[in-house]
Order: C-alpha cells, then structure tokens, then sequence
C-alpha cells in the first residue's frame, strides 16, 4: 500500500517494457526502494496485445511474442522486489520530484522521489490530424485500437479493409486481419518510402500479395454512417493528390497507421523541454532532462522500430536515475549549459510542427536549432536540427558536490545532412561511460553511404552503410577518450557522406 507523501529512491512513471526495465536496472544499481506507476490494470504495456512473434531477439536470443517478452521482464521485476502500483493516473510532477498520482481505491496521492523516469511511452496520431475530406462514419480505427480488438476482445472491426500509413502495426494488421478472415486491399503511403522494417514488409504484406503503394494518400471517405469507400491517389513530390490518378477501393474499414507521437503531456506540465522533432524530451548522456532529477527513456523520448533497444536505453536511465538519487550524478549536462550563460530561446526557425510545442526553451548559450520541421501528411518530415553548446569552463554546485571546468565542459551532439535527430543531445565527456551509443534517424532512404561523426574538426568514426532509411533506428558509438582529447572541440556532429 502506498501512503500520502510516501518516499521512495526513484519513482518510474509507466509500466510497459521502458518502465520495467528502468525499475530493474535502478534496483539493481542499488535502489533500495523503486515504485512503477501503471495506469493500466497490468503491466506490459503495448506488449499485451502483440500476440506475434519476433521480439527479444537482442536480449534474449530468441524470438518472443509481446506478452512472454513483458512476462519476463515482469517477473525479473518482481524478483529483484520493485513496487507497483496499477490502476492509477499519474496526473503531474513537481520540480521537487513529487509525484501525485489518483486511482479508484487511494483517490489523489502522492509519492516523493529521489529520482523520477518518465517511462508514458506514445499514443497514435489519430484521423483528425490528417484533414481527410468525408464524414466521420463507423469503421475508422487505428492500427492500434484494431490490434486491441482482434487480439485481446475478440472482435472483427471489419471485413474488407484499406490501411492508410506504412508505420509497422499498419503492416502487422495487415497481416493479422488477413489470417482472420479479412481482405486489405492495399497500404497507402503518402511518402516515397515505407516507414516500418523491411522485414515486416516482407513478412506482412509481400508474403500475403497485399500491395504497398508509396507516394500514394486517401483524399476521400465515402459513407456516412459506416465506411463505404475510400479514394486513394497518388501524389507529387510536395505530396500534393495529382488530379486524375484516384482510385476508389470498396471497403467497409479504413485503418490508421500514421505516426506515433511520444506521450509528453506530464513533461511538458513538469517544464520538460522538447525536441520539436522527436517531440520528446531533450536529454544529455545519463539520459536526465532538463529538469533535475527527471530521466526519460523508452517511446516517450523518441519512437523506437524495437523494444530490445527500448530494453537497452531503459536500463541506461533506470541505473542513471539510481545514481542521482544516491547523489553520484550531479546535474543535468542541459543545466550545466545554462549555468554558464543566459538563457536563450533557441526555438525553431521556420517551424510547423502540427500539434507541438516548437517554440521550446532549450536555455543553451549560443544555441543554433534552426531548421525545418514540417508535418509531411502523417509524419513528421525530418529536418537537420543543429543544437550548438554552451561556452564553459566555470566551477558550478551541483547540490551534490563541486564540478570544475572539465566536468562542466558540455558538448553539443549536432546532425549533418541526411541525419533527422539524435539521442542524447548533449554530452558531458567526463561524466559518460568509456562509451555511449547514440541513436538517429535518417531522413530518406539512402544507398551505400557513410556514417561519418566529427568531434570538433575530427573525424572519429566513418562506417559504410549499404542501406538506410527513416523507418529503421541507426547508432554509432562514442568514445569518451576521444571527446576528452579533443579539449577544443565544443560540439559533436553526426552526418551522412558518400565517401
């Protein structure tokens, strides 16, 4: 049972894969006492209701369905002795680290933490967000809510089926709705290339004959009270419907897979600062925000293609979040950077992110993310977004001890041509591990290209890749003894070359 103002080590909002695996790392780091947060009546997350085959493959070796991969996750959880509550809505975060959360049995409570990990996961971008003309008929699901009905309610949304979005629980749908019974015309994508794995393209759409029409939208929805028909054409490079390309395809359900959005809500409340292409929190190498304390990781910081390496970069901010609650962290390479300087609304320049926040206060002296962030239909077009360092080399209090001008000397990680985003933002060198992965997304598909990654002036890593694309999350590793030998060097650049 959880009491009024109850105290606990760190506090992990979420209870889906990114949430367990934070709360074990963060016991076993030494946490003596770690509470999950789960909104839900079970833990699991999304992984409840994907019954199919193919996770796990990095951490376990083996292939795992969704819920034996949370069970395993669950019962190590249990074992090592994280608390749990369920059924309760976390409703906000103070700056202090106090969680107030309500539920049907405690109503309004609150918990105190020394440390917190936002672990909400993401939701998905829902119809009104695509400005489809027609009426609003029955028949319209998300991917999602349909995965939810076939899998765990037993119930058929529909029987001759459109699928809008190339996002992978499109394709995955695609494929379970076809084993259920159902005809899927086709997967229309209003961008020149898929947006999930190549893998579940094969898997879900080639091995069934469902065809996946790229540069190609629906304009219009027929029916008013139940879907009747949707038209679909094929667009042009502004990805504008090209007049006399429509073709009506008879269908009784549209199903929705066009984007993921990070639930952020909690950390925009808490003054969490965004990236306004990830739309999640910006965060430096321990994975901390910018707010003290407050770590994130998992959907909630940026959409991942595989819940292994939601597995990995949880643990990365579960063990961080012990180590700040037993006062070993210190502060925030984002707090480091503003303690050096006046703060500055970086924003973005020319931005039009639908939905976001894009005018966010990433408080770093010499900040330059200028950039384009657009809404290309459904997704969000990548764009290079370069956030520049602050000048250091000042003595700053942390609340947990003295940090001298190396320990403070925080550097930018920057995209170059061709890559969309970075995770983490910033990196202290002096206080990261011998190495760090840091993950991105390309911005189009790309052929036998170079991952190149400049510290300062000099090149430290230059890798061939032969294919990339925005659907399938990339990383390379940094070394601290280089960002530590390179004394100069005030920012890290990630970027694509052809040679």
């Amino acid at each position: 049972m959880v009491s009024s103002m109850e105290r606990y080590d760190v506090v992990v909002i979420g209870g889906g894969p990114a949430g367990l695996a934070a709360a074990i790392a963060a016991r076993e780091e030494g946490s003596k006492r770690v509470l999950v947060i789960e909104r839900d009546d079970r833990l699991g997350g999304i992984l409840n209701q994907c019954i199919h085959n193919g996770f796990g493959l990095h951490t376990f070796k083996e292939e795992l369905t969704g819920p034996e991969y949370a069970a395993r996750y669950e019962d190590r959880a249990r074992e090592v002795g994280v608390e749990f509550v369920l059924g309760a809505m976390v409703i906000d975060v103070s700056a202090d680290l106090v969680v107030h959360a309500v539920s049907p049995e405690r109503g309004v409570f609150g918990v105190e933490g020394g440390a917190v990990v936002l672990a909400m996961g993401c939701r998905e971008r829902p119809r009104g967000a695509l400005n489809i003309a027609g009426y609003r008929p029955a028949g319209i699901y998300s991917a999602g809510t349909a995965q939810r009905l076939v899998n765990m309610e037993g119930q058929m949304p529909g029987r001759e089926v459109v699928i809008l979005g190339s996002g992978d629980i499109g394709f995955i749908m695609a494929r379970r709705m076809t084993l259920e019974g159902a005809h899927v015309a086709c997967v229309a994508e209003v961008m020149p290339y898929s947006g999930g794995l190549k893998r579940n393209i094969v898997q879900c759409l080639d091995d069934y004959g469902i065809p996946l029409l790229l540069s190609h939208t629906v304009t219009r929805i027929e029916g008013a009270k139940r879907v009747e028909a949707v038209w679909i054409a094929e667009v042009d490079e502004r990805r504008r419907p090209i007049a006399g390309t429509e073709v009506r395809y008879p269908c009784d359900t549209l199903l929705l897979s066009v984007g993921l959005l990070p639930e952020n809500e909690l950390s925009r409340e808490a003054g969490v600062r965004l990236n306004p292409v990830t739309r999640g929190p910006v965060v430096d190498e321990s994975l901390q925000t910018s707010v003290e304390g407050v770590f994130a990781c998992g959907n909630v910081l940026h959409v991942h293609d595989l819940v292994d390496y939601v597995s990995q970069e949880a643990d990365a901010a579960g063990r961080a979040a012990a180590r700040f609650a037993a006062g070993q962290l210190g502060l925030a390479s984002l707090a480091h950077a503003e303690g050096h300087s006046d703060a500055v609304d970086a924003g973005t320049a020319g931005a039009d992110v639908e939905g976001a926040d894009v005018a966010g206060r990433f408080g770093v002296a010499g900040a330059d993310v200028a950039g384009r962030f657009g809404v290309a239909g459904a997704d969000v077009a990548g764009a290079d977004a370069a956030h520049a360092s602050a000048s250091t080399g000042q003595s700053l209090s942390a609340g947990v001890g003295t940090f001298n001008a190396e320990t403070t000397r925080v550097l930018s990680v920057e995209t170059g041509p061709g890559v969309r985003y970075t995770v983490p933002s910033f990196v202290t060198p002096a206080r990261m591990d011998n190495k760090l992965t840091v993950r991105f997304r390309v911005d189009n598909v790309y052929r036998d290209r170079f991952v190149s990654v400049y510290v300062g002036d000099e090149r430290v890593w230059h890798r061939k890749r032969r294919v990339m694309a925005p659907g399938e999350m990339e990383n390379v590793s940094l070394r601290r003894a280089d960002l530590e030998a390179a004394t100069d060097a005030t920012k890290i650049t990630v970027t694509l070359e052809e040679e």
